[in-house]
């Protein structure tokens, strides 16, 4: 049997992983129980851990998982409403944490330099799903250093929400030419799209409109530290 706070933490647990796919924060989860502070929460969350009812998934930040729902709570509680307390016979299974890792395609290296061929290959790359957001992504290596003003370093990948449109001011995968890929901001000025680079030791890049290919825009980095 759970605690009256035990059963309203689990519920705000499974209802925000129902909802986002996200476990709350500790903080969401204080100011949801109205808790005075996080250690309350860390001693609910280690009570329900112990009995079984969640389990916290390792090497991942924030990631929490429903085992099993109680029958009902500690006779010394308060039982919350019944619209609360009862819960379906049968349920789908809640989705996953977004922080789960998942596999994107890893296609090669792109400049942040001078455009150089972007390479296309079957190997993947695993992110945190919670760095991506909705639809299809994919990955590229950074090479060069004419974006480190916008804090993408080389050796970085990049992570790339595949589109063919995007804003002025936004970085993206332009491919320039039919044949080579670079990573840039983009502005168009008339019949013509200049590719700008984050670095004042590097000039913009100028082409005719139609020599430029919008391929994705830069939705997030993933960084390896040596």
């Amino acid at each position: 049997m759970l605690t009256r706070k035990q059963h309203e933490l689990l519920l705000f647990i499974q209802r925000r992983l129902e909802e986002s796919g996200i476990s709350p924060s500790f903080e969401e989860m204080k100011e949801a129980l109205d808790l005075k502070s996080k250690s309350g929460v860390h001693r609910l969350i280690s009570a329900l851990e112990e009995r079984g009812f969640i389990r916290r998934l390792p090497n991942r930040a924030r990631a929490l998982e429903i085992l099993r729902q109680p029958d009902d709570v500690s006779g010394n509680a308060r039982p919350a409403p019944s619209n609360v307390v009862e819960m379906p016979k049968a349920k789908a299974p809640a989705p996953a944490p977004a922080n789960d890792v998942i596999e994107i395609p890893l296609h090669g290296r792109i400049a942040a330099g001078m455009p150089i061929e972007a390479l296309e290959d079957s190997q993947t790359l695993p992110v945190p799903a919670a760095l991506l957001g909705s639809g299809e992504h994919y990955a590229l290596e950074v090479s060069g250093d004419s974006m480190v003003e916008a804090g993408i370093f080389d050796g970085d990948f990049a992570l790339v929400r595949k589109t063919d449109v995007a804003r002025d001011g936004e970085i993206i995968v332009a491919l320039v030419r039919g044949e080579e890929a670079t990573l840039k901001y983009l502005h168009r000025e008339g019949s013509m799209v200049r590719l700008d680079p984050a670095n004042s030791a590097y000039e913009p890049q100028v082409y005719a409109a139609n020599e430029v290919q919008v391929q994705g825009r830069l939705a997030g980095l993933l960084r390896r530290y040596h």
